[in-house]
């Protein structure tokens, strides 16, 4: 069993700031991926960022220049700051790790923590 715990939302102005964070526990294989995703009421899930074991990121074309994505291997833990916030970047945000054990790959995620943008 693999458990993501999140923090770090909430309600901030536009153009204000938050860091969300995520950290990971339990029956974890060997990390491949850590990433956050999010989902806007009416639309799917999309992905905003992703960080490799090896430190290699990507990121949602929506948000480049304005989140970074970083991660301490040795906790297990995902970071997203998230600056220059707009009101379309309010949505449910989720933690996901990638991970492998001998023979499978597994796909984790947390249990989501809401971030919205309004003044």
């Amino acid at each position: 069993q693999v458990h993501l715990v999140e923090s770090g939302g909430g309600l901030v102005q536009p153009g204000g700031s938050l860091r969300l964070s995520c950290a990971a526990s339990g029956s974890i294989g060997s990390i491949n991926t850590m990433g956050w995703y999010r989902q806007a009421p009416g639309k799917q899930r999309e992905l905003v960022a992703r960080i490799t074991s090896g430190g290699k990121t990507n990121y949602a074309d929506s948000v480049k220049g304005r989140f970074t994505i970083s991660s301490d291997n040795a906790k297990n833990a995902v970071y997203l700051q998230m600056n220059s916030l707009r009101p379309e970047d309010t949505a449910v945000y989720y933690c996901n790790v990638l991970h492998s054990r001998p023979g499978a790959t597994l796909d984790s995620w947390g249990q989501g923590t809401q971030v919205t943008v309004s003044s």
